[in-house]
């Protein structure tokens, strides 16, 4: 059987990344120019820069990665881009120099939902099995979706306000933290005590989560702490915040788990690398028998990577698109 490489292309907020995948699990190579530092100082992402960095960036990454490989277009089977959601001017740059790479070189172009890449991350680690519950988490998302098969999603719930990535660069702010700040949360978590009392959010028996009631509980915490005088324990906070967090994003997904009878599941996205909800969904899949495989903490964020481990299950089912392609901010993953 011929081995199969895709070229992916990942552009979608504000990371400029290439990769090159070969059948769907073997990352052959991968560049990210990340702007973190740019967007650092406004406390979150611009998406005019962002896309203005992208322009600048894209060519020389994907050049770069192609070096890194020590391959040329001629070597690769089909090409994999990000085309939503995201931010629109972001997503259009990677978009275009994906379909400029398609007609020039006659390759398939693969369209990727970019939630769809960040599952595929754990085909990355180990081959996935089927059924299976993935939770996607990050800071634009967080759903959990049900996979009967490769390349079947069904949507069994999602956040109806912020999402939890979200809410985390949120509080950081609030408590004086730069952006990205859950990285910085996860650590000050593990050092803090949970001794703030923060409501739990949509305590119910759906699929849906809600964050924006636990965000606001924050801010008014922190509001009532300072017309008294009283400053705040960051470290205290951060674990009062996060076990919350973490028991609301457990508790539905054990459910949905056991509602499916799935033995399977996969975790996604950048709130992914979050040690303490990792540790936790681990403990729950072990006392439960359920096998859990999540992504290197590299695969975790934005990456080229995911987007040609996804793409190259897309172009085994036949989803090739035309050069009409376009962008989309938001777009349902089916």
């Amino acid at each position: 059987m011929e081995d199969i490489y895709i070229l992916g292309i990942e552009s979608s907020c504000d990371e400029t990344s290439c990769s090159i995948v070969k059948n769907g699990c073997e990352e052959i190579a991968t560049v990210i120019s990340s702007q973190i530092a740019i967007h650092s100082s406004f406390g979150g992402v611009v998406p005019e820069i962002a896309s203005r960095e992208h322009v600048k960036n894209i060519t020389f990454v994907i050049e770069e990665c192609l070096t890194k490989a020590n391959m040329t277009m001629q070597n690769i089977t089909a090409i994999a881009v990000t085309y939503g959601p995201g931010l629109i001017g972001s997503l259009l740059v990677g978009l275009e120099a994906a379909k400029t790479l398609s007609f020039i070189y006659n390759k398939p172009l693969v369209p990727v939902h970019h939630h769809a890449g960040h599952i595929y991350a754990n085909s990355l680690v180990k081959k996935m099995s089927f059924p299976l519950i993935a939770l996607v988490v990050s800071g634009g998302h967080t759903e959990l979706i049900y996979m009967k098969e490769d390349y079947s999603f069904e949507k069994l719930g999602g956040t109806l306000d912020d999402a939890v990535g979200e809410c985390y660069d949120k509080v950081a702010r609030v408590i004086g933290i730069k952006y990205p700040g859950g990285p910085v949360i996860d650590k000050l978590a593990i050092t803090g005590k949970p001794t703030y009392h923060l409501p739990t959010p949509l305590n119910d028996d759906s699929y849906n989560f809600s964050f924006s009631g636990l965000k606001s509980a924050v801010i008014n915490l922190a509001h009532k702490e300072k017309q008294k005088g009283v400053e705040l324990n960051k470290e205290d906070l951060a674990a009062s915040f996060q076990s919350v967090v973490v028991e609301a994003i457990t508790k539905k997904t054990l459910k949905a788990l056991k509602d499916y009878k799935v033995n399977n599941f996969i975790i996604a996205g950048g709130v992914a690398a979050n040690k303490v909800l990792r540790n936790r969904l681990k403990e729950l899949c072990i006392e439960n028998d359920i096998d859990f495989t999540f992504p290197e903490m590299k695969y975790c964020t934005d990456n080229g990577a995911m987007i040609a481990a996804a793409g190259y299950f897309a172009y085994k089912k036949g989803r090739i698109a035309t050069l009409d392609l376009n962008s989309k901010s938001n777009d349902k993953l089916n």
